[in-house]
């Protein structure tokens, strides 16, 4: 457990697993909320099991670990300046990589981290391995008030800091999500991506049916479903847990 400082904030992460593993980079479900504590349970649900297994300790037996709270979301925060961005983001996400020595790692996002795996090798091409893309948030032709409604309630829950700039946070939140897909990047860039990757589609409005569909034919991926629920979560996370390490480089397996 430890804060790393990025520009103008802290970036909350924790390393477990095995140190001499492969790397795995985790971003959490949660929409722009997203941190490590959503892997386990939704906060909203307290009691209630997540529809998806925790995948850190299914993990930490075979790879060195790496998950985060993103900027301004559980333990870590960033100042809201004029220029924030996806392109923020994916920046604090590339300083906690070199920090921890990282070069290549594997990447695995739900829900909104599927929007920050995809940004990561876009904005650095070749650091991810593999990826796992699981229940993807994105835009179809019914859910622009769903997706407004879950802006509002992350610019409410950061406007409560004294020293937010409430236009410069309502421009970001504006900006971030005026695009459509999966807001973080294009479908251009989606079918030329050519890393390995493994979907879990998503089937509600926040996980539109028709985006998981387009990542499917623009990534070519391999496809987990159903994967949600007690009857299917295990299977899911075995499967994802074998199709890292088939992914993982040779040198680096032991």
């Amino acid at each position: 457990m430890a804060l790393l400082a990025i520009d103008k904030g802290e970036l909350y992460y924790e390393v477990s697993g095995r140190q001499d593993g492969y790397p795995v980079l985790l971003f959490a479900p949660g929409f722009l909320s997203s941190r490590i504590e959503r892997w386990r349970s939704n906060p909203a649900k307290p009691g209630t099991p997540q529809a998806w297994r925790d995948p850190i300790p299914v993990f930490e037996p075979h790879f060195r670990v790496v998950a985060c709270d993103v900027r301004n979301a559980g333990q870590s925060w960033a100042e809201i300046g004029p220029d924030y961005d996806w392109a923020s983001y994916t920046a604090d996400h590339l300083k906690l990589l070199a920090h921890l020595g990282i070069s290549r790692c594997h990447v695995m996002g739900g829900c909104i981290g599927v929007s920050f795996a995809l940004a990561l090798e876009e904005a650095a091409p070749g650091t991810v391995t593999s990826q796992v893309l699981q229940n993807p948030i994105g835009l179809s032709d019914s859910n622009r008030a769903a997706v407004d409604e879950e802006v509002e309630q992350w610019m409410e829950k950061v406007g409560q800091r004294p020293e937010v700039d409430h236009d410069l946070l309502r421009a970001a939140g504006h900006r971030m999500f005026a695009t459509d897909f999966i807001f973080s990047v294009t479908r251009e860039y989606a079918g030329r991506c050519n890393v390995p990757s493994l979907l879990m589609p998503g089937d509600d409005t926040m996980h539109p049916v028709s985006v998981s569909a387009d990542l499917e034919r623009l990534t070519k991926a391999e496809v987990i479903a159903p994967w949600k629920g007690p009857e299917h979560r295990d299977m899911a996370i075995e499967r994802t847990r074998d199709f890292l390490l088939a992914h993982t480089p040779a040198e680096a397996r032991s």
